[in-house]
């Protein structure tokens, strides 16, 4: 028989040829950290099924990697749509959003209601499949055939989703009679899915799961109950304006109806910068707005979209620097690398910045501090400022939302904003679209604009950007008095002739190209639009240029 090479690491093996990855790990008994749950193979993500017939490198993705992670979620899901499927052939599973560390599914036109007797029997019957090892069967079949799968399966949904594939095969997958799409790889069996818990939740399912690089532990529940309540809210919006699906986004866009559809998008985002805008006039002791979100959800256009609209009900925005009020470099906190962390909040002066804003609500005048980046110390000699009956102070930060920021300042004053591009598209019923993936897309387009930065340094600085978010703004979005969606139905289509490019410039040899083949992989799914109908206020206008709130760079 023919033997093959792998290479691991620093080691070396022989196998047979056509040995899958995952023969491969029993036969030697590869042990690992963290669960093994794909593989990159000569730089291209692989399933664990793939099969060897050649000379190759190997690298395993595993729980802590966010595609580790990605494979897990999918996975299970296919594993839960599997066994309400089973039940209730009649239902239909949703795949909604990301929420309070799981995913929300609903169960649509279910024959008996959803309670705790139908969730204990969906989960009993979730892990009974896990302890027999069902295989998951990854296969290639024609476009025409995966229609007639998905025709008899009654998934109508899948059908927009193959044609819109620039390919003539479609891959599917297959868990004992159920079939499915889903894009990405999956775990070889059910075997693996040992780590979940299934809880009821708003007439839905919560589907949980472990977090990254902690795959032996659920992670506390926390209860995101402002978060889902935007979700729901553009669902339904979604619904009324019949664009649930990329099938039904790439149709209106085929029919040359977007900008129609864009500008109802726009207007209803700006009725929510007003409506807050009223809520702050409406309560006058609400002088300081605090506005935070995680990186590329768009707060700086917000920033000047709710200023104008606080300028409409006769109130003065007044834009603070928290920058300004960063401790000297030599006080600055050092992070786990040994490095000045400047993200943490103790890099800013609490005691300065609380004794200011309390004399300001105080009416007394101030004179804000300024800080020298080239030398890393904070000097005198700022703009005086004192704090009038028809003016608010706007800060826009990290932090914002962390009641420590702002701990000597009481809540009748505080009035606190969190703001995140939230996806409420999704490419099908079972295939949801990831906000962090939404948001990495429309930083890209950013960074390369604005910041000369390859796509490439964009990918290889993203994991420390997510870990910043992790620890400093996703802990406090449910402090917030207003939840702000800045997500656009159409911003991936007009974003798609802009980083497809982009992402086609990252070669094989790329650490980063399996991330950059997925992304590519991803964004095709959507028709590309050109930007000249995007408003020159829109939110998008922040990444792509053109915004009338920001001179060209």
């Amino acid at each position: 028989m023919e033997q093959v090479k792998i290479k691991l690491e620093d080691r070396e093996f022989l196998v047979e040829k056509d040995t899958s990855i995952i023969d491969f790990i029993n036969f030697y008994g590869i042990q690992h950290s963290s669960p093994i749950l794909g593989a990159i193979v000569n730089n291209e993500s692989k399933s664990l099924n793939y099969k060897v017939n050649e000379d190759i490198e190997l690298k395993f993705i595993d729980y802590n990697s966010p595609v580790g992670v990605e494979i897990y979620r999918k996975s299970l899901l296919l594993l839960f749509i599997k066994v309400c499927e089973e039940f209730y052939p009649e239902a239909n599973v949703i795949v909604r959003h990301s929420i309070n560390k799981g995913v929300f599914c609903e169960l649509r036109n279910c024959p008996v209601p959803i309670n705790e007797e139908l969730r204990k029997r969906i989960d009993e019957r979730m892990r009974e499949l896990v302890n027999d090892k069902i295989p998951f069967v990854r296969r290639k079949v024609t476009k025409e055939e995966a229609k007639e799968i998905f025709t008899k399966l009654d998934q109508p949904d899948k059908i927009g989703v193959i044609d819109s594939l620039n390919r003539d095969t479609v891959t599917i997958y297959s868990c004992g009679d159920w079939s499915d799409y889903f894009y990405g790889y999956l775990v070889p069996n059910s075997s693996f899915l040992t780590m979940f818990e299934l809880k009821l939740y708003e007439g839905g399912f919560i589907v949980r799961y472990p977090q990254k690089g902690d795959f032996y532990h659920l992670p506390p529940y926390t209860d995101q109950k402002k978060l889902f309540e935007i979700f729901k809210e553009f669902k339904k919006w979604n619904e009324i304006l019949g664009v649930e699906n990329v099938t039904m986004l790439n149709k209106i866009i085929k029919q040359g109806r977007i900008r129609e559809y864009m500008m109802i998008a726009e207007a209803l985002q700006e009725k929510k910068y007003a409506k807050i805008a009223d809520m702050i006039k409406e309560n006058p002791d609400k002088k300081i707005v605090l506005i935070a979100g995680p990186s590329s959800s768009g707060k700086t256009t917000s920033s000047y979209r709710l200023t104008v609209q606080l300028m409409v009900n006769g109130i003065k925005a007044i834009p603070i620097a928290l920058d300004d009020y960063f401790v000297n470099r030599d006080r600055t906190p050092i992070g786990e690398d040994g490095k000045p962390d400047f993200e943490s909040l103790y890099a800013v002066d609490l005691d300065l910045f609380n004794q200011h804003l309390k004399m300001l609500l105080n009416g007394e005048e101030v004179e804000l501090p300024i800080f020298d980046f080239k030398v890393g110390m904070r000097k005198v000699g700022g703009r005086k400022l004192k704090l009038e009956e028809n003016q608010v102070l706007i800060f826009e930060g990290i932090h914002a939302l962390n009641e420590e920021l702002t701990r000597d300042i009481p809540q009748e004053n505080k009035f606190k904003i969190y703001i995140s591009a939230l996806t409420s598209l999704s490419i099908d019923d079972h295939n949801s679209i990831s906000t962090s993936d939404s948001r990495l897309l429309r930083r890209m387009v950013r960074d390369y604009k604005y910041r000369g930065h390859s796509p490439e340094r964009t990918l290889e600085l993203w994991d420390a950007v997510r870990r910043g978010e992790d620890k400093n703004i996703f802990p406090y979005q449910e402090n917030a008095d207003v939840v702000f969606n800045s997500a656009m139905f159409y911003e991936i289509s007009v974003l798609r002739p802009i980083v497809e490019p982009l992402l086609e410039e990252i070669k094989p040899d790329s650490n980063f190209y399996p991330k950059a083949k997925a992304m590519l992989n991803f964004i095709r799914y959507f028709e590309p639009v050109q930007s000249e109908g995007v408003p020159e206020n829109s939110i998008i206008r922040e990444f792509i240029g053109g915004s009338c709130f920001q001179p060209e760079e």
